[in-house]
C-alpha cells in the first residue's frame, strides 16, 4: 500500500548528477499538478486513507477499482462570464487530479467512501491472513 525507495549509493558521475537533476525537476512539476494530499492510517483491520479535495462536489470524484489497483480521479470546471458597462470579462478554472494505490490486501468488495467538508474518507477493510492466495507447488 505504500512506495518505498531502495537505498541508492552516490557516485562522483557527472551524468548521475544530470539525471538527479532532471528526476528531482520533472517529480517537483507532477507533484504540483496532477496528484492531491492523502493521509493513510492503520486501524487494526482496516486502513483509512483521507484525500483532500477543497473545492470539488460529490459528483466531480470518481473512485475506481480495476483487479488490485484503486485510483481516485476528481474533476472540475469553473466558468464565469461577466459583463459591466464597456468590457466582458470571461475566465475559466480546470482542475483534474488523479491518484492510484495498491490494494492488494483490501477487501475491495468492501471499500466504503464519504466526502465531507472537502475530505474525501476510503475505509479499506485488510484481508483476512487465510484469505490470502497462497499455493504451494508440488515438484514433481
Amino acid at each position: 500500500m505504500f512506495d518505498l525507495t531502495p537505498f541508492h549509493r552516490r557516485q562522483n558521475d557527472i551524468f548521475d548528477f544530470f539525471n538527479e537533476m532532471q528526476r528531482h525537476f520533472m517529480h517537483n512539476f507532477r507533484d504540483g499538478q496532477s496528484t492531491f494530499r492523502t493521509d493513510i492510517t492503520d486501524q487494526g483491520n482496516q486502513f483509512v486513507l483521507e484525500a483532500e479535495l477543497p473545492g470539488f462536489d460529490k459528483d466531480d470524484i470518481d473512485i475506481e477499482v480495476d483487479n488490485n489497483q484503486l485510483t481516485i480521479r476528481a474533476q472540475h470546471q469553473i466558468s464565469t462570464e461577466e459583463n459591466k458597462n464597456n468590457y466582458i470579462r470571461k475566465e475559466r478554472q480546470y482542475g483534474s487530479f488523479v491518484r492510484s494505490f495498491d490494494i492488494s490486501n483490501i477487501q475491495s468488495e468492501n471499500i466504503q467512501a464519504k466526502y465531507h467538508n472537502g475530505i474525501l474518507t476510503l475505509i479499506l477493510p485488510k484481508k483476512n491472513p487465510s484469505e490470502s492466495k497462497r499455493k504451494r507447488i508440488d515438484i514433481h
